[in-house]
């Protein structure tokens, strides 16, 4: 017979039963500070560049990156390779008339393609709103808290981490999955930190393959990260059920193939979902697309070449592939995966990076060789605003998981862009299964991702449910979710 540890221990009346945390209601995610794109476009308007989005006008030098959502606004870092650059915030809730609502500098900031955000709950330690970028020795963490005044509060160098090497020796990606760091530092492997308190940030641990594997992308979903290699052809799965110490999933390293079954170089990737997009590297831009939900035995689904592309960063917006192919940023329809298909298209002078979804508008980005002013311009590609619900695809850990680690996060992804300060223990619930009893967690989220994980460890042997619940967590413009959903794991057995 069985009988789980914590039942035991009532009965022996050797510890109290824990108390319930008693969950906000859903929508008490923060006040907006604006709203999101919310004009309509005639057809005629769509595919046309209708204005430029620019940092400071002295030290903006055109190298521009990618944008993100927080609290309403858009959030736009900006630096060159070599370092020196800001982070500026936008309300484009007239996307052709934006304004700029904060912008502050920074002499340590490096090109960023990656954003992590947390709003921390008064009442909370370290309370306010936070994001890290890049920095040249490390990372950078940033307080948002006053929208128009973004503040610098700590710079992290990491050992091995340093310019000019482009790629060799820099970080190249980061996934926030709050209180926890994992930094892709190229040929330094990945490095945990600690970023409980973003003013006092430290590493906890630091990881590398035994065959090397030059770190490129990196992305948390709860007890799994997905790595890829920065101009590599190699991705893999890192375990992160003890959040502090990744370790590599058995048989889950594997070489991208294009279509004919032959490795093919890829400059960048992302995860969403069960699906793994790769953005391909010279003799020809596109698309390679992987179905990873058995992460042992991933399997290629479609794949899409462009003549003379480069492939640079790609993004996913309700079954669509938004990608920067150098030349161009492209929208790649998904519907029919095996054969995607090009539905849009707009060029901007220089290396067109990142083409980021917003909406009913999208973002062109170049980091080098653009004109000054011009680094970053917004159009239209879609006539009405955004009204739908973000979707659930997938979580990690996955519904009826056993032997689940207490240490785990969980992650769970959607079709769309998510807005961080909506995903919070109220809008995502955190649930002793028999016995209803809520647990506290700290929410956050990156891009499609929304994570949430437990503030104190999970009782052994014990099934946990997680509940998307309805009206909650929301996209970039307010659109909630609509009906509750819920998976559930079981953690680890401690006694027979």
């Amino acid at each position: 017979m069985r009988i789980r540890w914590a039942s035991l221990c009532v009965l022996l009346a050797c510890k109290p039963e824990p108390e319930s945390f008693v969950f906000p209601s859903p929508d008490a995610s923060p006040s907006w500070w604006a709203e999101g794109p919310s004009v309509s476009f005639s057809g005629d308007a769509l595919w046309e560049q209708c204005v430029f989005l620019n940092g400071d006008e002295e030290a903006d030098l055109g190298h521009h990156n990618l944008v993100l959502p927080y609290r309403g606004q858009m959030v736009m870092p900006w630096a060159k390779e070599s370092g020196e650059g800001g982070v500026s915030l936008f309300d484009v809730s007239d996307p052709c008339g934006p304004v700029k609502m904060g912008e502050t500098l920074s002499s340590s900031m490096r090109e960023t393609h990656a954003m992590g955000f947390v709003h921390l709950r008064e009442g909370e330690a370290n309370a306010g709103d936070w994001a890290v970028t890049t920095s040249m020795d490390g990372v950078e963490f940033w307080d948002l808290s006053d929208s128009a005044n973004p503040e610098v509060v700590s710079v992290l160098g990491l050992p091995g981490v340093l310019y000019p090497d482009a790629y060799a020796r820099v970080v190249l990606s980061l996934s926030w999955q709050y209180p926890w760091l994992y930094v892709g530092a190229a040929d330094n492997g990945i490095y945990v930190v600690d970023a409980t308190n973003p003013r006092q940030p430290e590493v906890v641990s630091h990881f590398t393959l035994d065959v090397p594997l030059r770190v490129g992308g990196v992305f948390a979903r709860g007890d799994r990260l997905f790595v890829s290699a920065a101009e590599g052809r190699e991705a893999l799965f890192l375990d992160l059920q003890d959040p502090a110490e990744p370790q590599l999933v058995p048989g889950a390293r594997f070489t991208v193939l294009n279509g004919n079954g032959i490795p093919r170089e890829f400059y960048h990737a992302n995860w969403v979902g069960d699906l793994a997009l790769f953005t391909i590297k010279e003799d020809g831009g596109g698309l390679v697309v992987y179905d990873v939900a058995n992460e042992q035995n991933p399997q290629h689904l479609g794949g899409l070449s462009t003549e003379y592309g480069n492939g640079g960063y790609v993004f996913y917006d309700e079954g669509l592939a938004f990608l920067g192919d150098s030349l161009e940023g492209m929208i790649i329809d998904l519907e029919e995966v095996t054969e995607p298909v090009i539905s849009g298209s707009a060029v901007l002078f220089g290396d067109v990076d990142t083409f980021t979804p917003y909406g009913n508008i999208a973002v062109l980005s170049v980091d080098e060789e653009g004109v000054k002013g011009e680094a970053s311009s917004v159009l239209a590609w879609t006539e009405e605003p955004d009204t739908t619900a973000p979707e659930l695809m997938s979580t990690r850990p996955l519904d009826g998981a056993v032997d689940v680690a207490p240490s785990t996060c969980i992650g769970m992804s959607f079709n769309e862009f998510i807005e961080p300060s909506s995903v919070f223990s109220g809008s995502i619930r955190l649930v002793v299964d028999d016995e209803e009893r809520g647990v506290d967690a700290w929410g956050s989220a990156q891009e499609n991702t929304a994570f949430l994980c437990p503030k104190a460890p999970l009782e052994a042997d014990t099934r946990y449910r997680v509940e998307i619940q309805a009206s909650g967590v929301m996209d970039i413009n307010a659109n909630r979710f609509e009906t509750t959903q819920s998976f559930s794991f079981t953690t680890q057995g401690a006694w027979d």
